[in-house]
């Protein structure tokens, strides 16, 4: 076996019970099933027959669910309602052995809810019809902010590395960020964001993932198939947040890694460019990504082992994670 993949490998090695911090929106994603046969008398709808509802993690909570497929300890630090939404993911995490310790529960707060209504006949695959987003933005209030960054620090104090997973709720407050930034660096403990609208609001981060809508919302730009855009916005990226890296995800083109007085990185997709689903890809690199600076890599293999983990995730149906396993088979089965 080559040096490099017996690098990879011993970095995999490594995942098991590693603490990484995961500040982010929690919202619950439930998902509706049914058959449908006719059309509605009343409006040309389709009539949905309910046969089954489902619950499972969303937003950050992607994240969560992912480091646990990798062996990892997960400590989610965040925001969840009193209320019935609230209490779904209290359990969920419970059921997965998730602590909730660091988890805020406030009553002034609506737990985000995303409904997916989902309809096929029986002997095939359910097709998405329908979402409905229940949205709340975390209030903006003085102690609930001396709170999340209290539970930062003692979050801080126990995991290896900080993985911040913003969809735009507003967990993720800059101000917090930065009075809790300097006890990170000051621990040489690396800080991996990924934020849906917000990517140059957190500065001083150590690496930024954005996939390529997220930076030319960003910097307005496009980026197009023009390699010289990209490495241009890149550079763009990694100089106004101020990050030690970037990793901007391009789906089919692979990946492009951007690092302080080094060139571009360029990573090809692994595996068939035919991807079957993109949905929570970028939880999945993230996590990988994050948990390997936890363990010790260096930021090219941690995006090399993050390209393996979207690779394997694209070719699966739905939210899904990765193994340990599966990345080393992964990393073996490439010449």
């Amino acid at each position: 076996m080559k040096k490099d993949k017996k690098n990879l490998i011993a970095i995999i090695d490594r995942f098991a019970q590693k603490k990484v911090a995961v500040w982010g929106d929690l919202i619950l994603d439930e998902y509706i099933y049914g058959t449908t046969r006719r059309i509605s008398r009343e409006a040309p709808v389709l009539i949905l027959c309910h046969k089954a509802k489902e619950f499972s993690l969303g937003g950050g909570g992607n994240a969560l669910l992912n480091l646990c497929a990798l062996g990892a300890k997960p400590v989610p630090v965040g925001l969840v309602g009193q209320d019935e939404a609230g209490n779904r993911i209290l359990k969920i995490l419970k059921q997965k052995k998730i602590s909730s310790d660091f988890l805020i529960k406030d009553k002034t707060y609506r737990t985000p809810i995303k409904t997916r209504i989902l309809a096929g006949e029986h002997s095939t695959r359910k097709q998405q019809i329908l979402r409905i987003d229940h949205e709340a933005r975390v209030p903006e209030n003085k102690e609930l902010k001396q709170k999340l960054g209290s539970t930062l620090g003692r979050a801080a104090s126990q995991a290896a590395a900080l993985l911040i997973s913003d969809y735009n709720y507003f967990t993720v407050q800059e101000d917090v960020l930065k009075k809790i930034l300097p006890r990170f660096k000051k621990a040489k403990k690396p800080i991996a964001l990924d934020s849906r609208f917000r990517l140059l609001n957190f500065k001083g981060v150590t690496i930024l993932t954005p996939n390529e809508p997220e930076v030319e919302y960003a910097l307005q730009v496009e980026l197009g198939d023009d390699q010289k855009i990209a490495n241009k916005a890149g550079r763009q990226i990694l100089d106004r947040a101020g990050a030690e890296a970037v990793l901007i995800t391009r789906g089919a083109k692979g990946m492009i890694l951007f690092e302080r007085r080094k060139p571009a990185f360029p990573i090809s997709i692994f595996g068939s460019s035919d991807i079957v689903d993109v949905t929570g890809a970028g939880d999945t690199v993230i996590s990988v990504l994050t948990l390997a600076l936890a363990c010790g890599a260096s930021f090219r293999e941690a995006a090399v082992l993050a390209n393996y983990a979207g690779g394997i995730v694209v070719m699966k149906k739905g939210t899904a994670t990765v193994s340990p396993q599966e990345l080393k088979e992964a990393i073996l089965s490439e010449h």
